[in-house]
């Protein structure tokens, strides 16, 4: 296969430093604040209140317990995953740098830099060809957005992130320079 070239994710100004245009989802993951599973706990405790709400405001007619009990498996169902895609939502909102994210920021420097110190590969190994990692990358990139239609998480590894790792390999060689001179 000849060599094809890296098509580079669209740059958009943020207000926040951007961590990742295409994180991965343990990092998305890994990486939620406690707000965020609150909100995503609210989210998915709404769906059978509200239905539980409705059915006592609004009886069903003709529906015994179990047609109730069966709705009520589904709203919760429905909650929950919604509550999951919201969460996942505002993880990647601060990816982006679209909101405030100064301790994801410093999560990421700790975890990069400690892969550097490793020498480990910064968004690690991958089985996938370049070109398909980049098919993937393309694929995911800010999919979140549309989280609602199509659920569409990353979860391959590849090097097609947004940002420039020097910053990482810099941070590395500062903390190994502070290391050596506190020895001498």
């Amino acid at each position: 296969m000849n060599h094809r070239e890296i098509v580079p994710p669209k740059l958009v100004k943020t207000d926040f430093p951007v961590i990742d245009t295409d994180p991965h989802f343990k990092r998305v993951v890994g990486y939620a604040r406690r707000s965020d599973w609150a909100v995503a706990a609210g989210t998915a405790a709404s769906a059978p209140a509200l239905m539980m709400a409705w059915n006592k405001f609004q009886p069903p007619a003709r529906v015994g317990p179990a047609g109730i009990a069966s709705t009520m498996r589904v709203a919760v169902f429905v909650g929950i995953s919604a509550g999951f895609l919201r969460l996942y939502t505002r993880s990647s909102v601060r990816f982006w740098g679209w909101a405030e994210n100064s301790r994801e920021v410093e999560m990421d420097m700790k975890e990069m830099v400690a892969k550097v110190r490793a020498k480990e590969p910064l968004y690690g190994v991958s089985n996938l060809d370049p070109y398909m990692q980049g098919v993937a990358a393309r694929n995911s990139r800010y999919s979140q957005l549309f989280m609602h239609l199509i659920p569409w998480f990353n979860f391959v590894n590849h090097n097609q992130h947004g940002v420039d790792t020097s910053k990482y390999f810099r941070a590395a060689e500062e903390q190994i320079e502070a290391e050596q001179g506190l020895k001498n």
